[in-house]
């Protein structure tokens, strides 16, 4: 990535300057407001630390959830703040606005080696504008709060993919830096696109296979294995001709697996055995059957274990993976051994030298909320859409704007 780093900002001196940088900080929260996974704040600390010791004034802006452009306090990045403060060692200030005066006068007040974190950049119905002119406007009013010699280090990698105000159109106006986050994951992303030792296995899951058609279409060619489970494991089912009582399917894609496997069925490796149950509950009857024997009526929400013993055959010899969507609704526990046992088998590959990634999302979240060990993976993504897309060849807005 011919882009300048954090590193190179960090030569030219910071001190005494605001430095405007936007971080991934979409952590789910539960009903009480709590996070649940702070695995994004955590990936945020580095960058954020290392300006601030080199005594920036430190502007943050991010987003939570999907608030629909003005304030919604269950989005409030609050929360963010509280456990950014405490990773970090140091008070976090929050604004009461995105760019109104509560940020202007914060802003303004900094000191060397403050952080202010924005109000969630989403309530500000510009920020996802297809509006350029709407756009910029936000973009320059973001630029105010750190001044002229201000500069911008890019460092959510969760929304490279989006041309968004706090994402691309600030790059526009400041000297632009690619942070530690970012450098690193477009690092790893190279690797799997360009240099990945065989055999090369990409797990996928997940509910659509809407979702990811691209990146099964761009990469079918490119690996030995496609190991494909989740809700979408059972579109690809049926395209086989298989009944698959009342899971999941996206019925206008059936014609598309069919010509999937009919191109590919040497690559692409199904679930032979599914956990079915009569209900999506946690606490549902289920049962193992054989692919072809679903029940009329039952709902496959997991791999069963012949599944996993195939796949984690094929995974523990790889030489490169890549995993993106679980293989099963993971967050029942009785639902989970599917994508537990998955992800055990590239922990194994990782021990054996294998370069394993996971492609962030609901793959990331798994990990963490089964207990996995983050080191037993080479590299876990923080973007799941930005991962994929650039899987598939896209051109990613936000990492672009770094190269002008």
């Amino acid at each position: 990535m011919a882009v300048e780093t954090l590193q190179d900002l960090l030569n030219e001196g910071v001190e005494g300057r605001g430095v405007l940088v936007r971080s991934d900080l979409n952590v789910p929260l539960d009903e009480n407001g709590e996070i649940t996974d702070p695995g994004r704040i955590i990936a945020s600390v580095p960058t954020l630390r290392a300006l601030v010791e080199a005594g920036a004034k430190v502007v943050v802006t991010a987003h939570l959830g999907r608030p629909k452009g003005e304030p919604d306090p269950k989005f409030s990045l609050a929360p963010v703040a509280v456990k950014l403060a405490e990773l970090l060692g140091r008070n976090v200030q929050l604004a009461g606005d995105v760019v109104g005066y509560d940020a202007l006068s914060r802003s303004e007040g900094l000191t060397d080696g403050d952080v202010l974190l924005l109000e969630n950049v989403r309530f500000d119905a510009r920020e996802t504008s297809k509006d350029d002119a709407e756009r910029a406007k936000l973009a320059a009013a973001l630029v105010e709060l750190v001044g002229d010699d201000g500069a911008f280090v890019s460092d959510g990698f969760g929304v490279v993919h989006r041309k968004q105000a706090s994402v691309y159109d600030v790059a526009k106006l400041l000297p632009h830096y690619a942070g530690t986050l970012v450098a690193a994951e477009v690092e790893v992303l190279a690797k799997l696109t360009e240099n990945s030792e065989r055999p090369y296995a990409v797990v996928l899951g997940g509910s659509k296979v809407s979702d990811k058609l691209a990146v099964i279409e761009a990469l079918a060619p490119k690996v030995d294995t496609l190991v494909i489970g989740g809700g979408m494991c059972f579109t690809f089912l049926a395209a086989q001709g298989l009944s698959v009582g009342a899971s999941l399917l996206q019925e206008e894609m059936i014609e598309t697996c069919k010509g999937l496997l009919e191109r590919y069925g040497d690559v692409i490796h199904l679930p032979r055995d599914i956990v079915v149950a009569n209900e999506f509950a946690a606490d549902a009857d289920s049962k193992v059957v054989p692919a072809n024997e679903i029940p009329d009526g039952w709902l496959g929400l997991d791999i069963g274990p012949e599944s996993v013993d195939r796949f984690a055959a094929l995974l523990t010899e790889a030489k490169t993976v890549f995993w993106n969507g679980p293989m099963g609704v993971f967050e029942f526990e009785n639902f989970a051994a599917g994508t537990r046992g998955v992800a055990e088998a590239i922990v194994t590959a990782t021990g054996k030298g294998a370069f394993t990634v996971v492609g962030g999302g609901d793959s990331a979240a798994a990990v963490r909320a089964l207990g996995l060990p983050e080191d037993g993976f080479s590299h876990i993504s923080t973007g799941g859409g930005a991962s994929l897309e650039y899987l598939e060849g896209k051109e990613l807005p936000g990492i672009a704007v770094l190269e002008d």
